[in-house]
């Protein structure tokens, strides 16, 4: 299986190579790699995320692991581009790179050069090699909000290698008690229920959220409708409401913005009265008479949700939901599409009735006749929701007792 497992691996490296001759996002990914220089360290302390999203779910251990010891250096990974360009510069790391390629060769020679005393992986992250590697020098591997279901390779007859990874993290904390309970069923008992440091992430920023004045102007004491994380299939029902409801505002802000993304969402929208972003400064005083915001950068969605009443959760209609959670710490009724069964949270928000899920037109018109149309509703569902938020925090300092270092 191991060695499958090494195939595979470098049959993505050359999968990406190809890739790099007509996408960007590839170029990054090898660029990156080849030119990074790792500093020799001692004593750091080594964080790992996927991307940008498991950054922000893994950011309240990082800070607090880096309030707690300032003496030893934060070093952060990114197996993304989307990440690691977006977080290069942040001041809670003193060294952020790419991980490297899950080689032998390479996790060796990472580790021995970072030094790390401990690691911390969030939610889905499993690399066989860079696991080995810290299990055989004794560092202490931490995993954090993850969440583990029955579909998952580890559970399956085929799934030896993987269930080897398993066995070599000193400790997992996870999101519920039946990923402790699958965790035990496959002879692995080093699992405790802390729960999802989303939320205490969201809630953090929800109480202390970055103003945007520009966003306040553009609302102008209207209602308004956030899209956040839109892809086109989402983009295409919900440029059907704009006529239906003539006194709401509407901000998309698309899960991709490269221009071919961002010019086929605003040829979909309305032209008299719809503006990008990056161009609303030329308009002054015409903003507050705007209906239709087009978010053309990276990082604001978090903060755009405080100016709205009700939120769309892009991604429901590939492969799963964006994060719902930064809109409800607001107190915002959801709706997203169909694909949302793997979010305990999507889950947990549809049974409080705080939010819909909707598969066409039609369903989408029912939410949105519920949601933006009846008041009482929304308020009722804004209360259920933000409550939800706060009720599911604290994980973060479960997991901070609990970490030796």
């Amino acid at each position: 299986m191991l060695l499958l497992y090494n195939i595979g691996i470098r049959m993505y490296w050359v999968a990406i190579y190809i890739a790099a001759a007509f996408k960007t996002k590839a170029q990054l990914w090898i660029r990156g790699r080849r030119q990074q220089q790792i500093k020799n360290l001692k004593n750091s302390i080594w964080f790992h995320f996927a991307s940008l999203g498991e950054f922000e779910q893994g950011r309240p251990v990082l800070e607090q692991m880096k309030t707690l010891y300032p003496n030893h250096p934060i070093i952060v990974t990114f197996f993304s581009p989307s990440g690691y360009e977006i977080r290069k510069n942040t001041p809670l790391a003193d060294a952020v790179y790419y991980l490297p390629l899950d080689t032998a060769v390479n996790a060796r020679k990472f580790i021995e050069t970072i030094n790390p005393a401990i690691a911390v992986f969030t939610k889905y992250e499993y690399w066989y090699h860079f696991f080995n590697e810290l299990h055989l020098k004794n560092i202490p591997l931490y995993i954090v909000s993850s969440i583990f279901r029955p579909q998952q390779v580890f559970f399956k007859w085929y799934g030896g290698l993987h269930r080897q990874m398993l066995k070599m993290v000193t400790r997992f904390f996870v999101q519920d008690e039946q990923s402790v309970q699958l965790l035990k069923a496959i002879g692995i008992d080093n699992a405790s229920v802390s729960g999802d440091t989303r939320f205490d992430r969201v809630w953090a920023n929800a109480q202390s959220p970055k103003e945007l004045p520009v966003i306040a102007e553009f609302k102008n004491g209207q209602p308004l409708l956030v899209a956040g994380s839109t892809w086109p299939q989402d983009e295409e029902l919900l440029v059907t409401l704009l006529e239906k409801y003539p006194d709401w505002k509407f901000i998309f802000a698309p899960h991709e913005i490269g221009e071919e993304k961002i010019n086929n969402l605003v040829n979909l929208l309305p032209a008299h009265n719809t503006v990008r972003l990056s161009q609303i400064a030329s308009l002054q005083s015409q903003i507050s008479n705007l209906r239709v915001l087009v978010i053309d950068n990276i990082g604001m969605l978090s903060s755009l949700y405080q100016y709205g009443e009700v939120a769309y959760i892009g991604g429901g209609f590939g492969a799963g939901i964006h994060n719902t959670l930064e809109a409800a710490a607001f107190g915002l009724p959801v709706m997203f599409g169909p694909n949302y069964q793997r979010f305990k949270e999507a889950r947990d928000i549809i049974e409080l009735k705080a939010g819909i899920n909707i598969s066409n037109t039609q369903e989408l018109d029912s939410a949105a006749d519920l949601l933006l149309c009846d008041g009482e509703y929304r308020q009722f569902a804004s209360g259920k929701i933000r409550t939800y938020v706060e009720s599911n925090t604290g994980a973060t300092e479960k997991i901070i007792n609990a970490i030796q270092l």
